[in-house]
């Protein structure tokens, strides 16, 4: 049975990983008993990958006092046999460290006592004391057999095995015929020319499973093509595959793999392939990938529309320029995002001019969250700021990222329907200096896009409520986008039962003000632009952590008395006075991000602040973050 990876994290890994660093240390490398680097020093976050020769050796985690055998639940790769002294095999394992405390491995193969020779390893082993040589030497008098004994399941690391699909341009999976421990990740790497990867039952080579895994056909003619694809053995029971290419016939022609065949009996590999070779046509389920992950130089795509992933117009790591509205997009847009726009929008036979500011305003605050995301996912795909996070949160950006672009096609999808212009992008002051500046800008705008959003929603309700699903849905993606970042600052990942409903012109404004230039020919504006709202000497309780007052600075030539609107969950408005000094209290009541706005007037409703609004919004947290 074969399972696709979870992709998850945790605040202590995310704060571990930034910068982290990886090391590939060889086992066994010239037929030697030895790991080399025998010692390394790593941090929190970074992470090794075990590379092994011959004979058949495994890495295995012990306590310092006892080297030659596995501690309580200890990190163990499993056996890993490899005929070659100098190939590596096509499985290793990778382990990330956690902290800077001390590691003792060893390899544990009993056939010549290896951990007993002095085939130890140790990451972070101190200078003094317990140090790695004094290991060694416990090790060279450690008590025999090692353990665990061969058949050990492996834990606390991922074991990874490597399957080239059409290795060496031949009508081949190469290792074709395997045998691989429950827990093994297989990964399966496309090369030229148009292959596809196919579990099916060993009765019918050639034909797809029931509830069985595909992925579809990739052409290219890249080496490697940085397109895989991976599934996880759950349990010991045989699994067959083939590509189901019918040019050439590739499964009849032998293009068949294994996963724990029978070495012996009437259900070997050689008998798959002898009936594949007899087999009928092959064909592929209608879509694809089914049960597996599959991935563009790590990027994941949750669909392909189809069977056939074209690589022709791949550009995973989204280097160029940002597509403007109502541009068309690459097809793996749809599959980075987890899906596209509405196949139906059930336009309404006219449109509002009210309608259409209100979808301009929506597509003006996009193109500066759909710029922001992809500039920030462009340098952690392949810039300078690469490594900053693992994969899978990289991975994450770039769905947020297709996801956005998938947003605004909604908008210039309906302006374009009805022939109304769409708003162009502006240059934006896309500067961030840091990962955590990037963040806290992607997570202003994003807000920002919520709250017009429900504004929108709220207006265009009576006369244009064919506009409402469609933006409603979009809703719950940026709901949880906001979630994924305010983890990765240490925030709290709901801070709200309800979203703040933000005037559209007011979301417009704060963009205009601080983000947003030389926006060309087509540019429009949505209200007025108010100048920033400074904020100082923000006092916070200390047992609680909340904020309790702030400073704000009322611009000259506005006079007379000034409240600050707080912009909480919708529904939640509040004023406080500011003091000549310019100082306010912080309701009490609030909690996360909330939106500050400085009124020459109180008591207004939320769709009418921007009309007695001097200064902001600013976003503001009001609770204290983890950890501080």
């Amino acid at each position: 049975m074969l399972s696709f990876p979870s992709i998850s994290f945790g605040l202590t890994a995310l704060a571990a990983v930034v910068n982290a660093a990886h090391y590939d240390v060889t086992v066994g490398k010239g037929g030697q008993l030895k790991f080399d680097p025998e010692t390394l020093t790593a941090q929190a976050g970074d992470t090794v990958t075990y590379k092994f020769f011959a004979k058949n050796h495994a890495v295995a985690q012990s306590a310092f006092a006892t080297p030659c055998q596995l501690q309580d639940k200890g990190i163990f790769s499993g056996f890993t046999p490899n005929s070659s002294p100098d190939v590596e095999a096509p499985t290793t394992f990778t382990i990330t460290v956690n902290d800077t405390k001390p590691l003792w491995f060893y390899c544990p193969q009993t056939n010549g006592n290896h951990c007993q020779n002095g085939m130890v390893h140790s990451i972070n082993a101190p200078a003094s004391g317990n140090t790695f040589d004094a290991y060694k030497a416990n090790a060279l008098k450690a008590a025999t057999p090692s353990t665990p004994p061969a058949g050990t399941l492996p834990v606390g690391g991922l074991r990874k095995l490597h399957i080239d699909v059409g290795f060496n341009g031949n009508l081949v999976f190469n290792p074709n015929n395997v045998t691989e421990l429950v827990g093994t990740v297989f990964e399966f790497s496309y090369n030229p020319q148009n292959h596809s990867i196919v579990q099916s039952s060993f009765d019918k080579p050639c034909q797809p499973l029931t509830n069985g895994f595909a992925a579809p056909f990739v052409p290219t003619m890249q080496t490697p093509s940085g397109v895989t694809f991976e599934v996880t053995v759950e349990d010991s029971n045989p699994i067959w595959f083939y590509c189901a290419q019918t040019a050439k016939t590739h499964c009849q022609a032998g293009m068949v793999g294994s996963i724990n065949a029978a070495t012996t009996g009437d259900k070997t590999f050689a008998a798959f392939a002898a009936l594949a070779a007899k087999a009928p046509p092959s064909t592929i389920p209608p879509n694809t990938p089914l049960l597996g992950t599959l991935k563009v130089n790590g990027t994941i795509i949750a669909n392909v529309n189809g069977n056939v992933l074209n690589t022709t117009t791949l550009d995973p790591s989204l280097v160029g320029t940002v597509p403007p509205p109502g541009a068309s997009y690459a097809p793996y847009i749809g599959g980075m995002a987890g899906g596209d726009q509405p196949a139906d929008y059930q336009w309404a036979p006219t449109i509002s001019d009210e309608a259409v500011e209100l979808l301009q305003a929506l597509e003006y605050i996009s193109n500066a969250l759909v710029s922001f995301l992809f500039s920030g996912y462009v340098r952690l795909a392949e810039g300078a700021w690469t490594g900053a996070y693992p994969t899978s949160i990289t991975q994450t950006l770039g769905s947020l990222t297709a996801q956005a672009l998938i947003h605004r096609k909604t908008y210039s999808d309906s302006l374009q329907h009805y022939s109304k212009p769409t708003v162009p992008l502006c240059q934006y002051n896309v500067t961030s200096s840091s990962v955590d500046t990037w963040l806290q800008d992607v997570q202003t705008i994003l807000t920002l896009s919520i709250g017009a959003k429900i504004d929108v929603m709220s207006l265009a309700a009576t006369n244009d409520s064919w506009m409402i699903p469609a933006l409603a849905t979009e809703l719950g993606a940026q709901a949880r986008m906001s979630a994924v970042l305010n983890m990765m600052q240490s925030h709290y990942a709901s801070t709200a039962p309800r979203e703040a409903l933000m005037p559209y012109q007011l979301a417009y404004s704060y963009i205009a003000n601080k983000y947003a230039s030389n926006c060309g020919d087509g540019a429009k504006s949505f209200g007025k632009v108010f100048p920033a709202l400074s904020v100082a000497n923000k006092t916070v309780e200390p047992s609680s952590g909340r904020l309790l007052t702030i400073k704000v600075e009322i611009p000259s030539g506005s006079t007379g008395d000034h409240w600050v609107a707080w912009i909480g969950p919708w529904g939640g408005l509040q004023y406080t006075s500011v003091a000549a000094d310019g100082t306010t209290t912080v309701p009490s009541n609030l909690s996360g991000h909330v939106w500050a706005v400085l009124t020459t007037a109180k008591d207004l409703k939320a769709h009418d602040i921007e009309t007695k609004a001097v200064a902001g919004p600013e976003m503001i947290w009001t609770t204290q973050q983890w950890g501080s």
